[in-house]
Parts: structure tokens; sequence; C-alpha cells
């Protein structure tokens, strides 16, 4: 019964959206504020961003583990999860902005802009992750993905420029550089060997 309920993705699926169902229910009845609002969902997405590119390197160092295949499995929820969060970030600054004038006087200036391409990348990224595509795709379908990276570079440099505190972006950004030069690392060092046999 209890491994029914860890694997449902259902559950799973409530998990991820309960704290964006609280948010929008502060945010509707004046408990929270709109900065309040853009900071956390901003932040949960890029939290959730993490978590999906964290899952190779922590395989990398973990390689058989029981969590990590589970975490394999349900990486592609993370992701769309995360997209779901930029999107409602979104949503919410351009209820609040309004004028088309004025999103696009904003969307020039550097901090905007690459929140608006990051959130372009994501949204094919978004459409496919699902096994119907992986399967019509095929070998498109990782170098689609591959973009990811492009994606999470311009979503920190976005939290950077636009944060009232930029510190908690570039330590979050630290987190991901440090999970990726494992991952290189560990790639590199496991094509070493299989060249060396």
């Amino acid at each position: 019964m209890l491994r029914r309920l860890i694997n449902s993705h259902w559950l799973l699926w409530l998990l991820l959206a309960l704290p964006g169902a609280v948010t929008i229910v502060r945010y509707a009845t004046g408990a929270t504020f709109y900065g309040e609002v853009v900071h956390s969902t901003g932040q949960l997405s890029a939290q959730l961003l993490i978590l999906t590119m964290a899952v190779t390197p922590i395989q990398l160092m973990f390689p058989g583990r029981r969590w990590i295949r589970w975490l394999l499995k349900r990486r592609r929820y993370f992701g769309v999860a995360s997209f779901g969060y930029a999107v409602l970030h979104t949503v919410v600054y351009l209820i609040r902005t309004g004028a088309l004038g004025d999103i696009l006087a904003d969307a020039a200036e550097l901090g905007l802009l690459t929140g608006w391409i990051a959130l372009a990348i994501f949204v094919p990224l978004a459409v496919t992750s699902n096994d119907a595509s992986v399967r019509r795709m095929r070998r498109l379908w990782k170098r689609l993905h591959r973009w990811v990276y492009a994606a999470a570079v311009l979503t920190f440099a976005h939290w950077v420029l636009t944060a009232f505190d930029p510190v908690p972006g570039l330590i979050h950004l630290g987190v991901l550089a440090a999970l990726e030069a494992i991952r290189i690392w560990k790639t590199t060092v496991s094509r070493r060997r299989r060249f060396a046999r």
C-alpha cells in the first residue's frame, strides 16, 4: 500500500501543484503581495529546474540506488512542474503590468529579456516531455532537450539581474554549476575507462 502510494503519479502531481494552489489562493485573498508571489513562483521554478537537472549527476554519484531509479522515472514531472511555475510567475507579472507597451518596454531590459528567452526555450521542452514525443522524435528529442542548459543559464541570469538581492540566485546557480561539473567529470572518467580497455 505504501509503495503504491509512493509510486502514484497523481500524488506526485498533487504535491507539485500544492504550493502553486496555496500561492494563488493567498494572492487572490490579499494574504500575500505581488512581490512575494513573483519571487516565490520564480524561485520554486528555478529549484525544480535544479532538481530536474541534478538527477543525472546524482545518478553518476550513486549508481544503482533504488531512489535514483525513482527520480529518473519522474524527472520529466519535475521539469514540467518547473515550467508550470515559470508560467504562473509570468502570468502574475502580465496581469500586474497590464499594458502591452509597458510589457514590451520591460522586455527590452536585459533582466526581463533573459526571462522571456528562457520561457520561450522551455515551451517546446515542456510540450515534448511525454513518452509519445520521445518515441516519435527519437534522437531529435535528446538534441532538443539539451537546450535546457541554455534555458537554465538564462533563468539564473534573469533571477540575478532582477532580484533586489542577487545572492540567493547566485547560490542556486553555484549549486547547479557544481552538479554539472560533477556530471562532466564523471562522464569524462567513464569514457576514458571505456577507451582504455
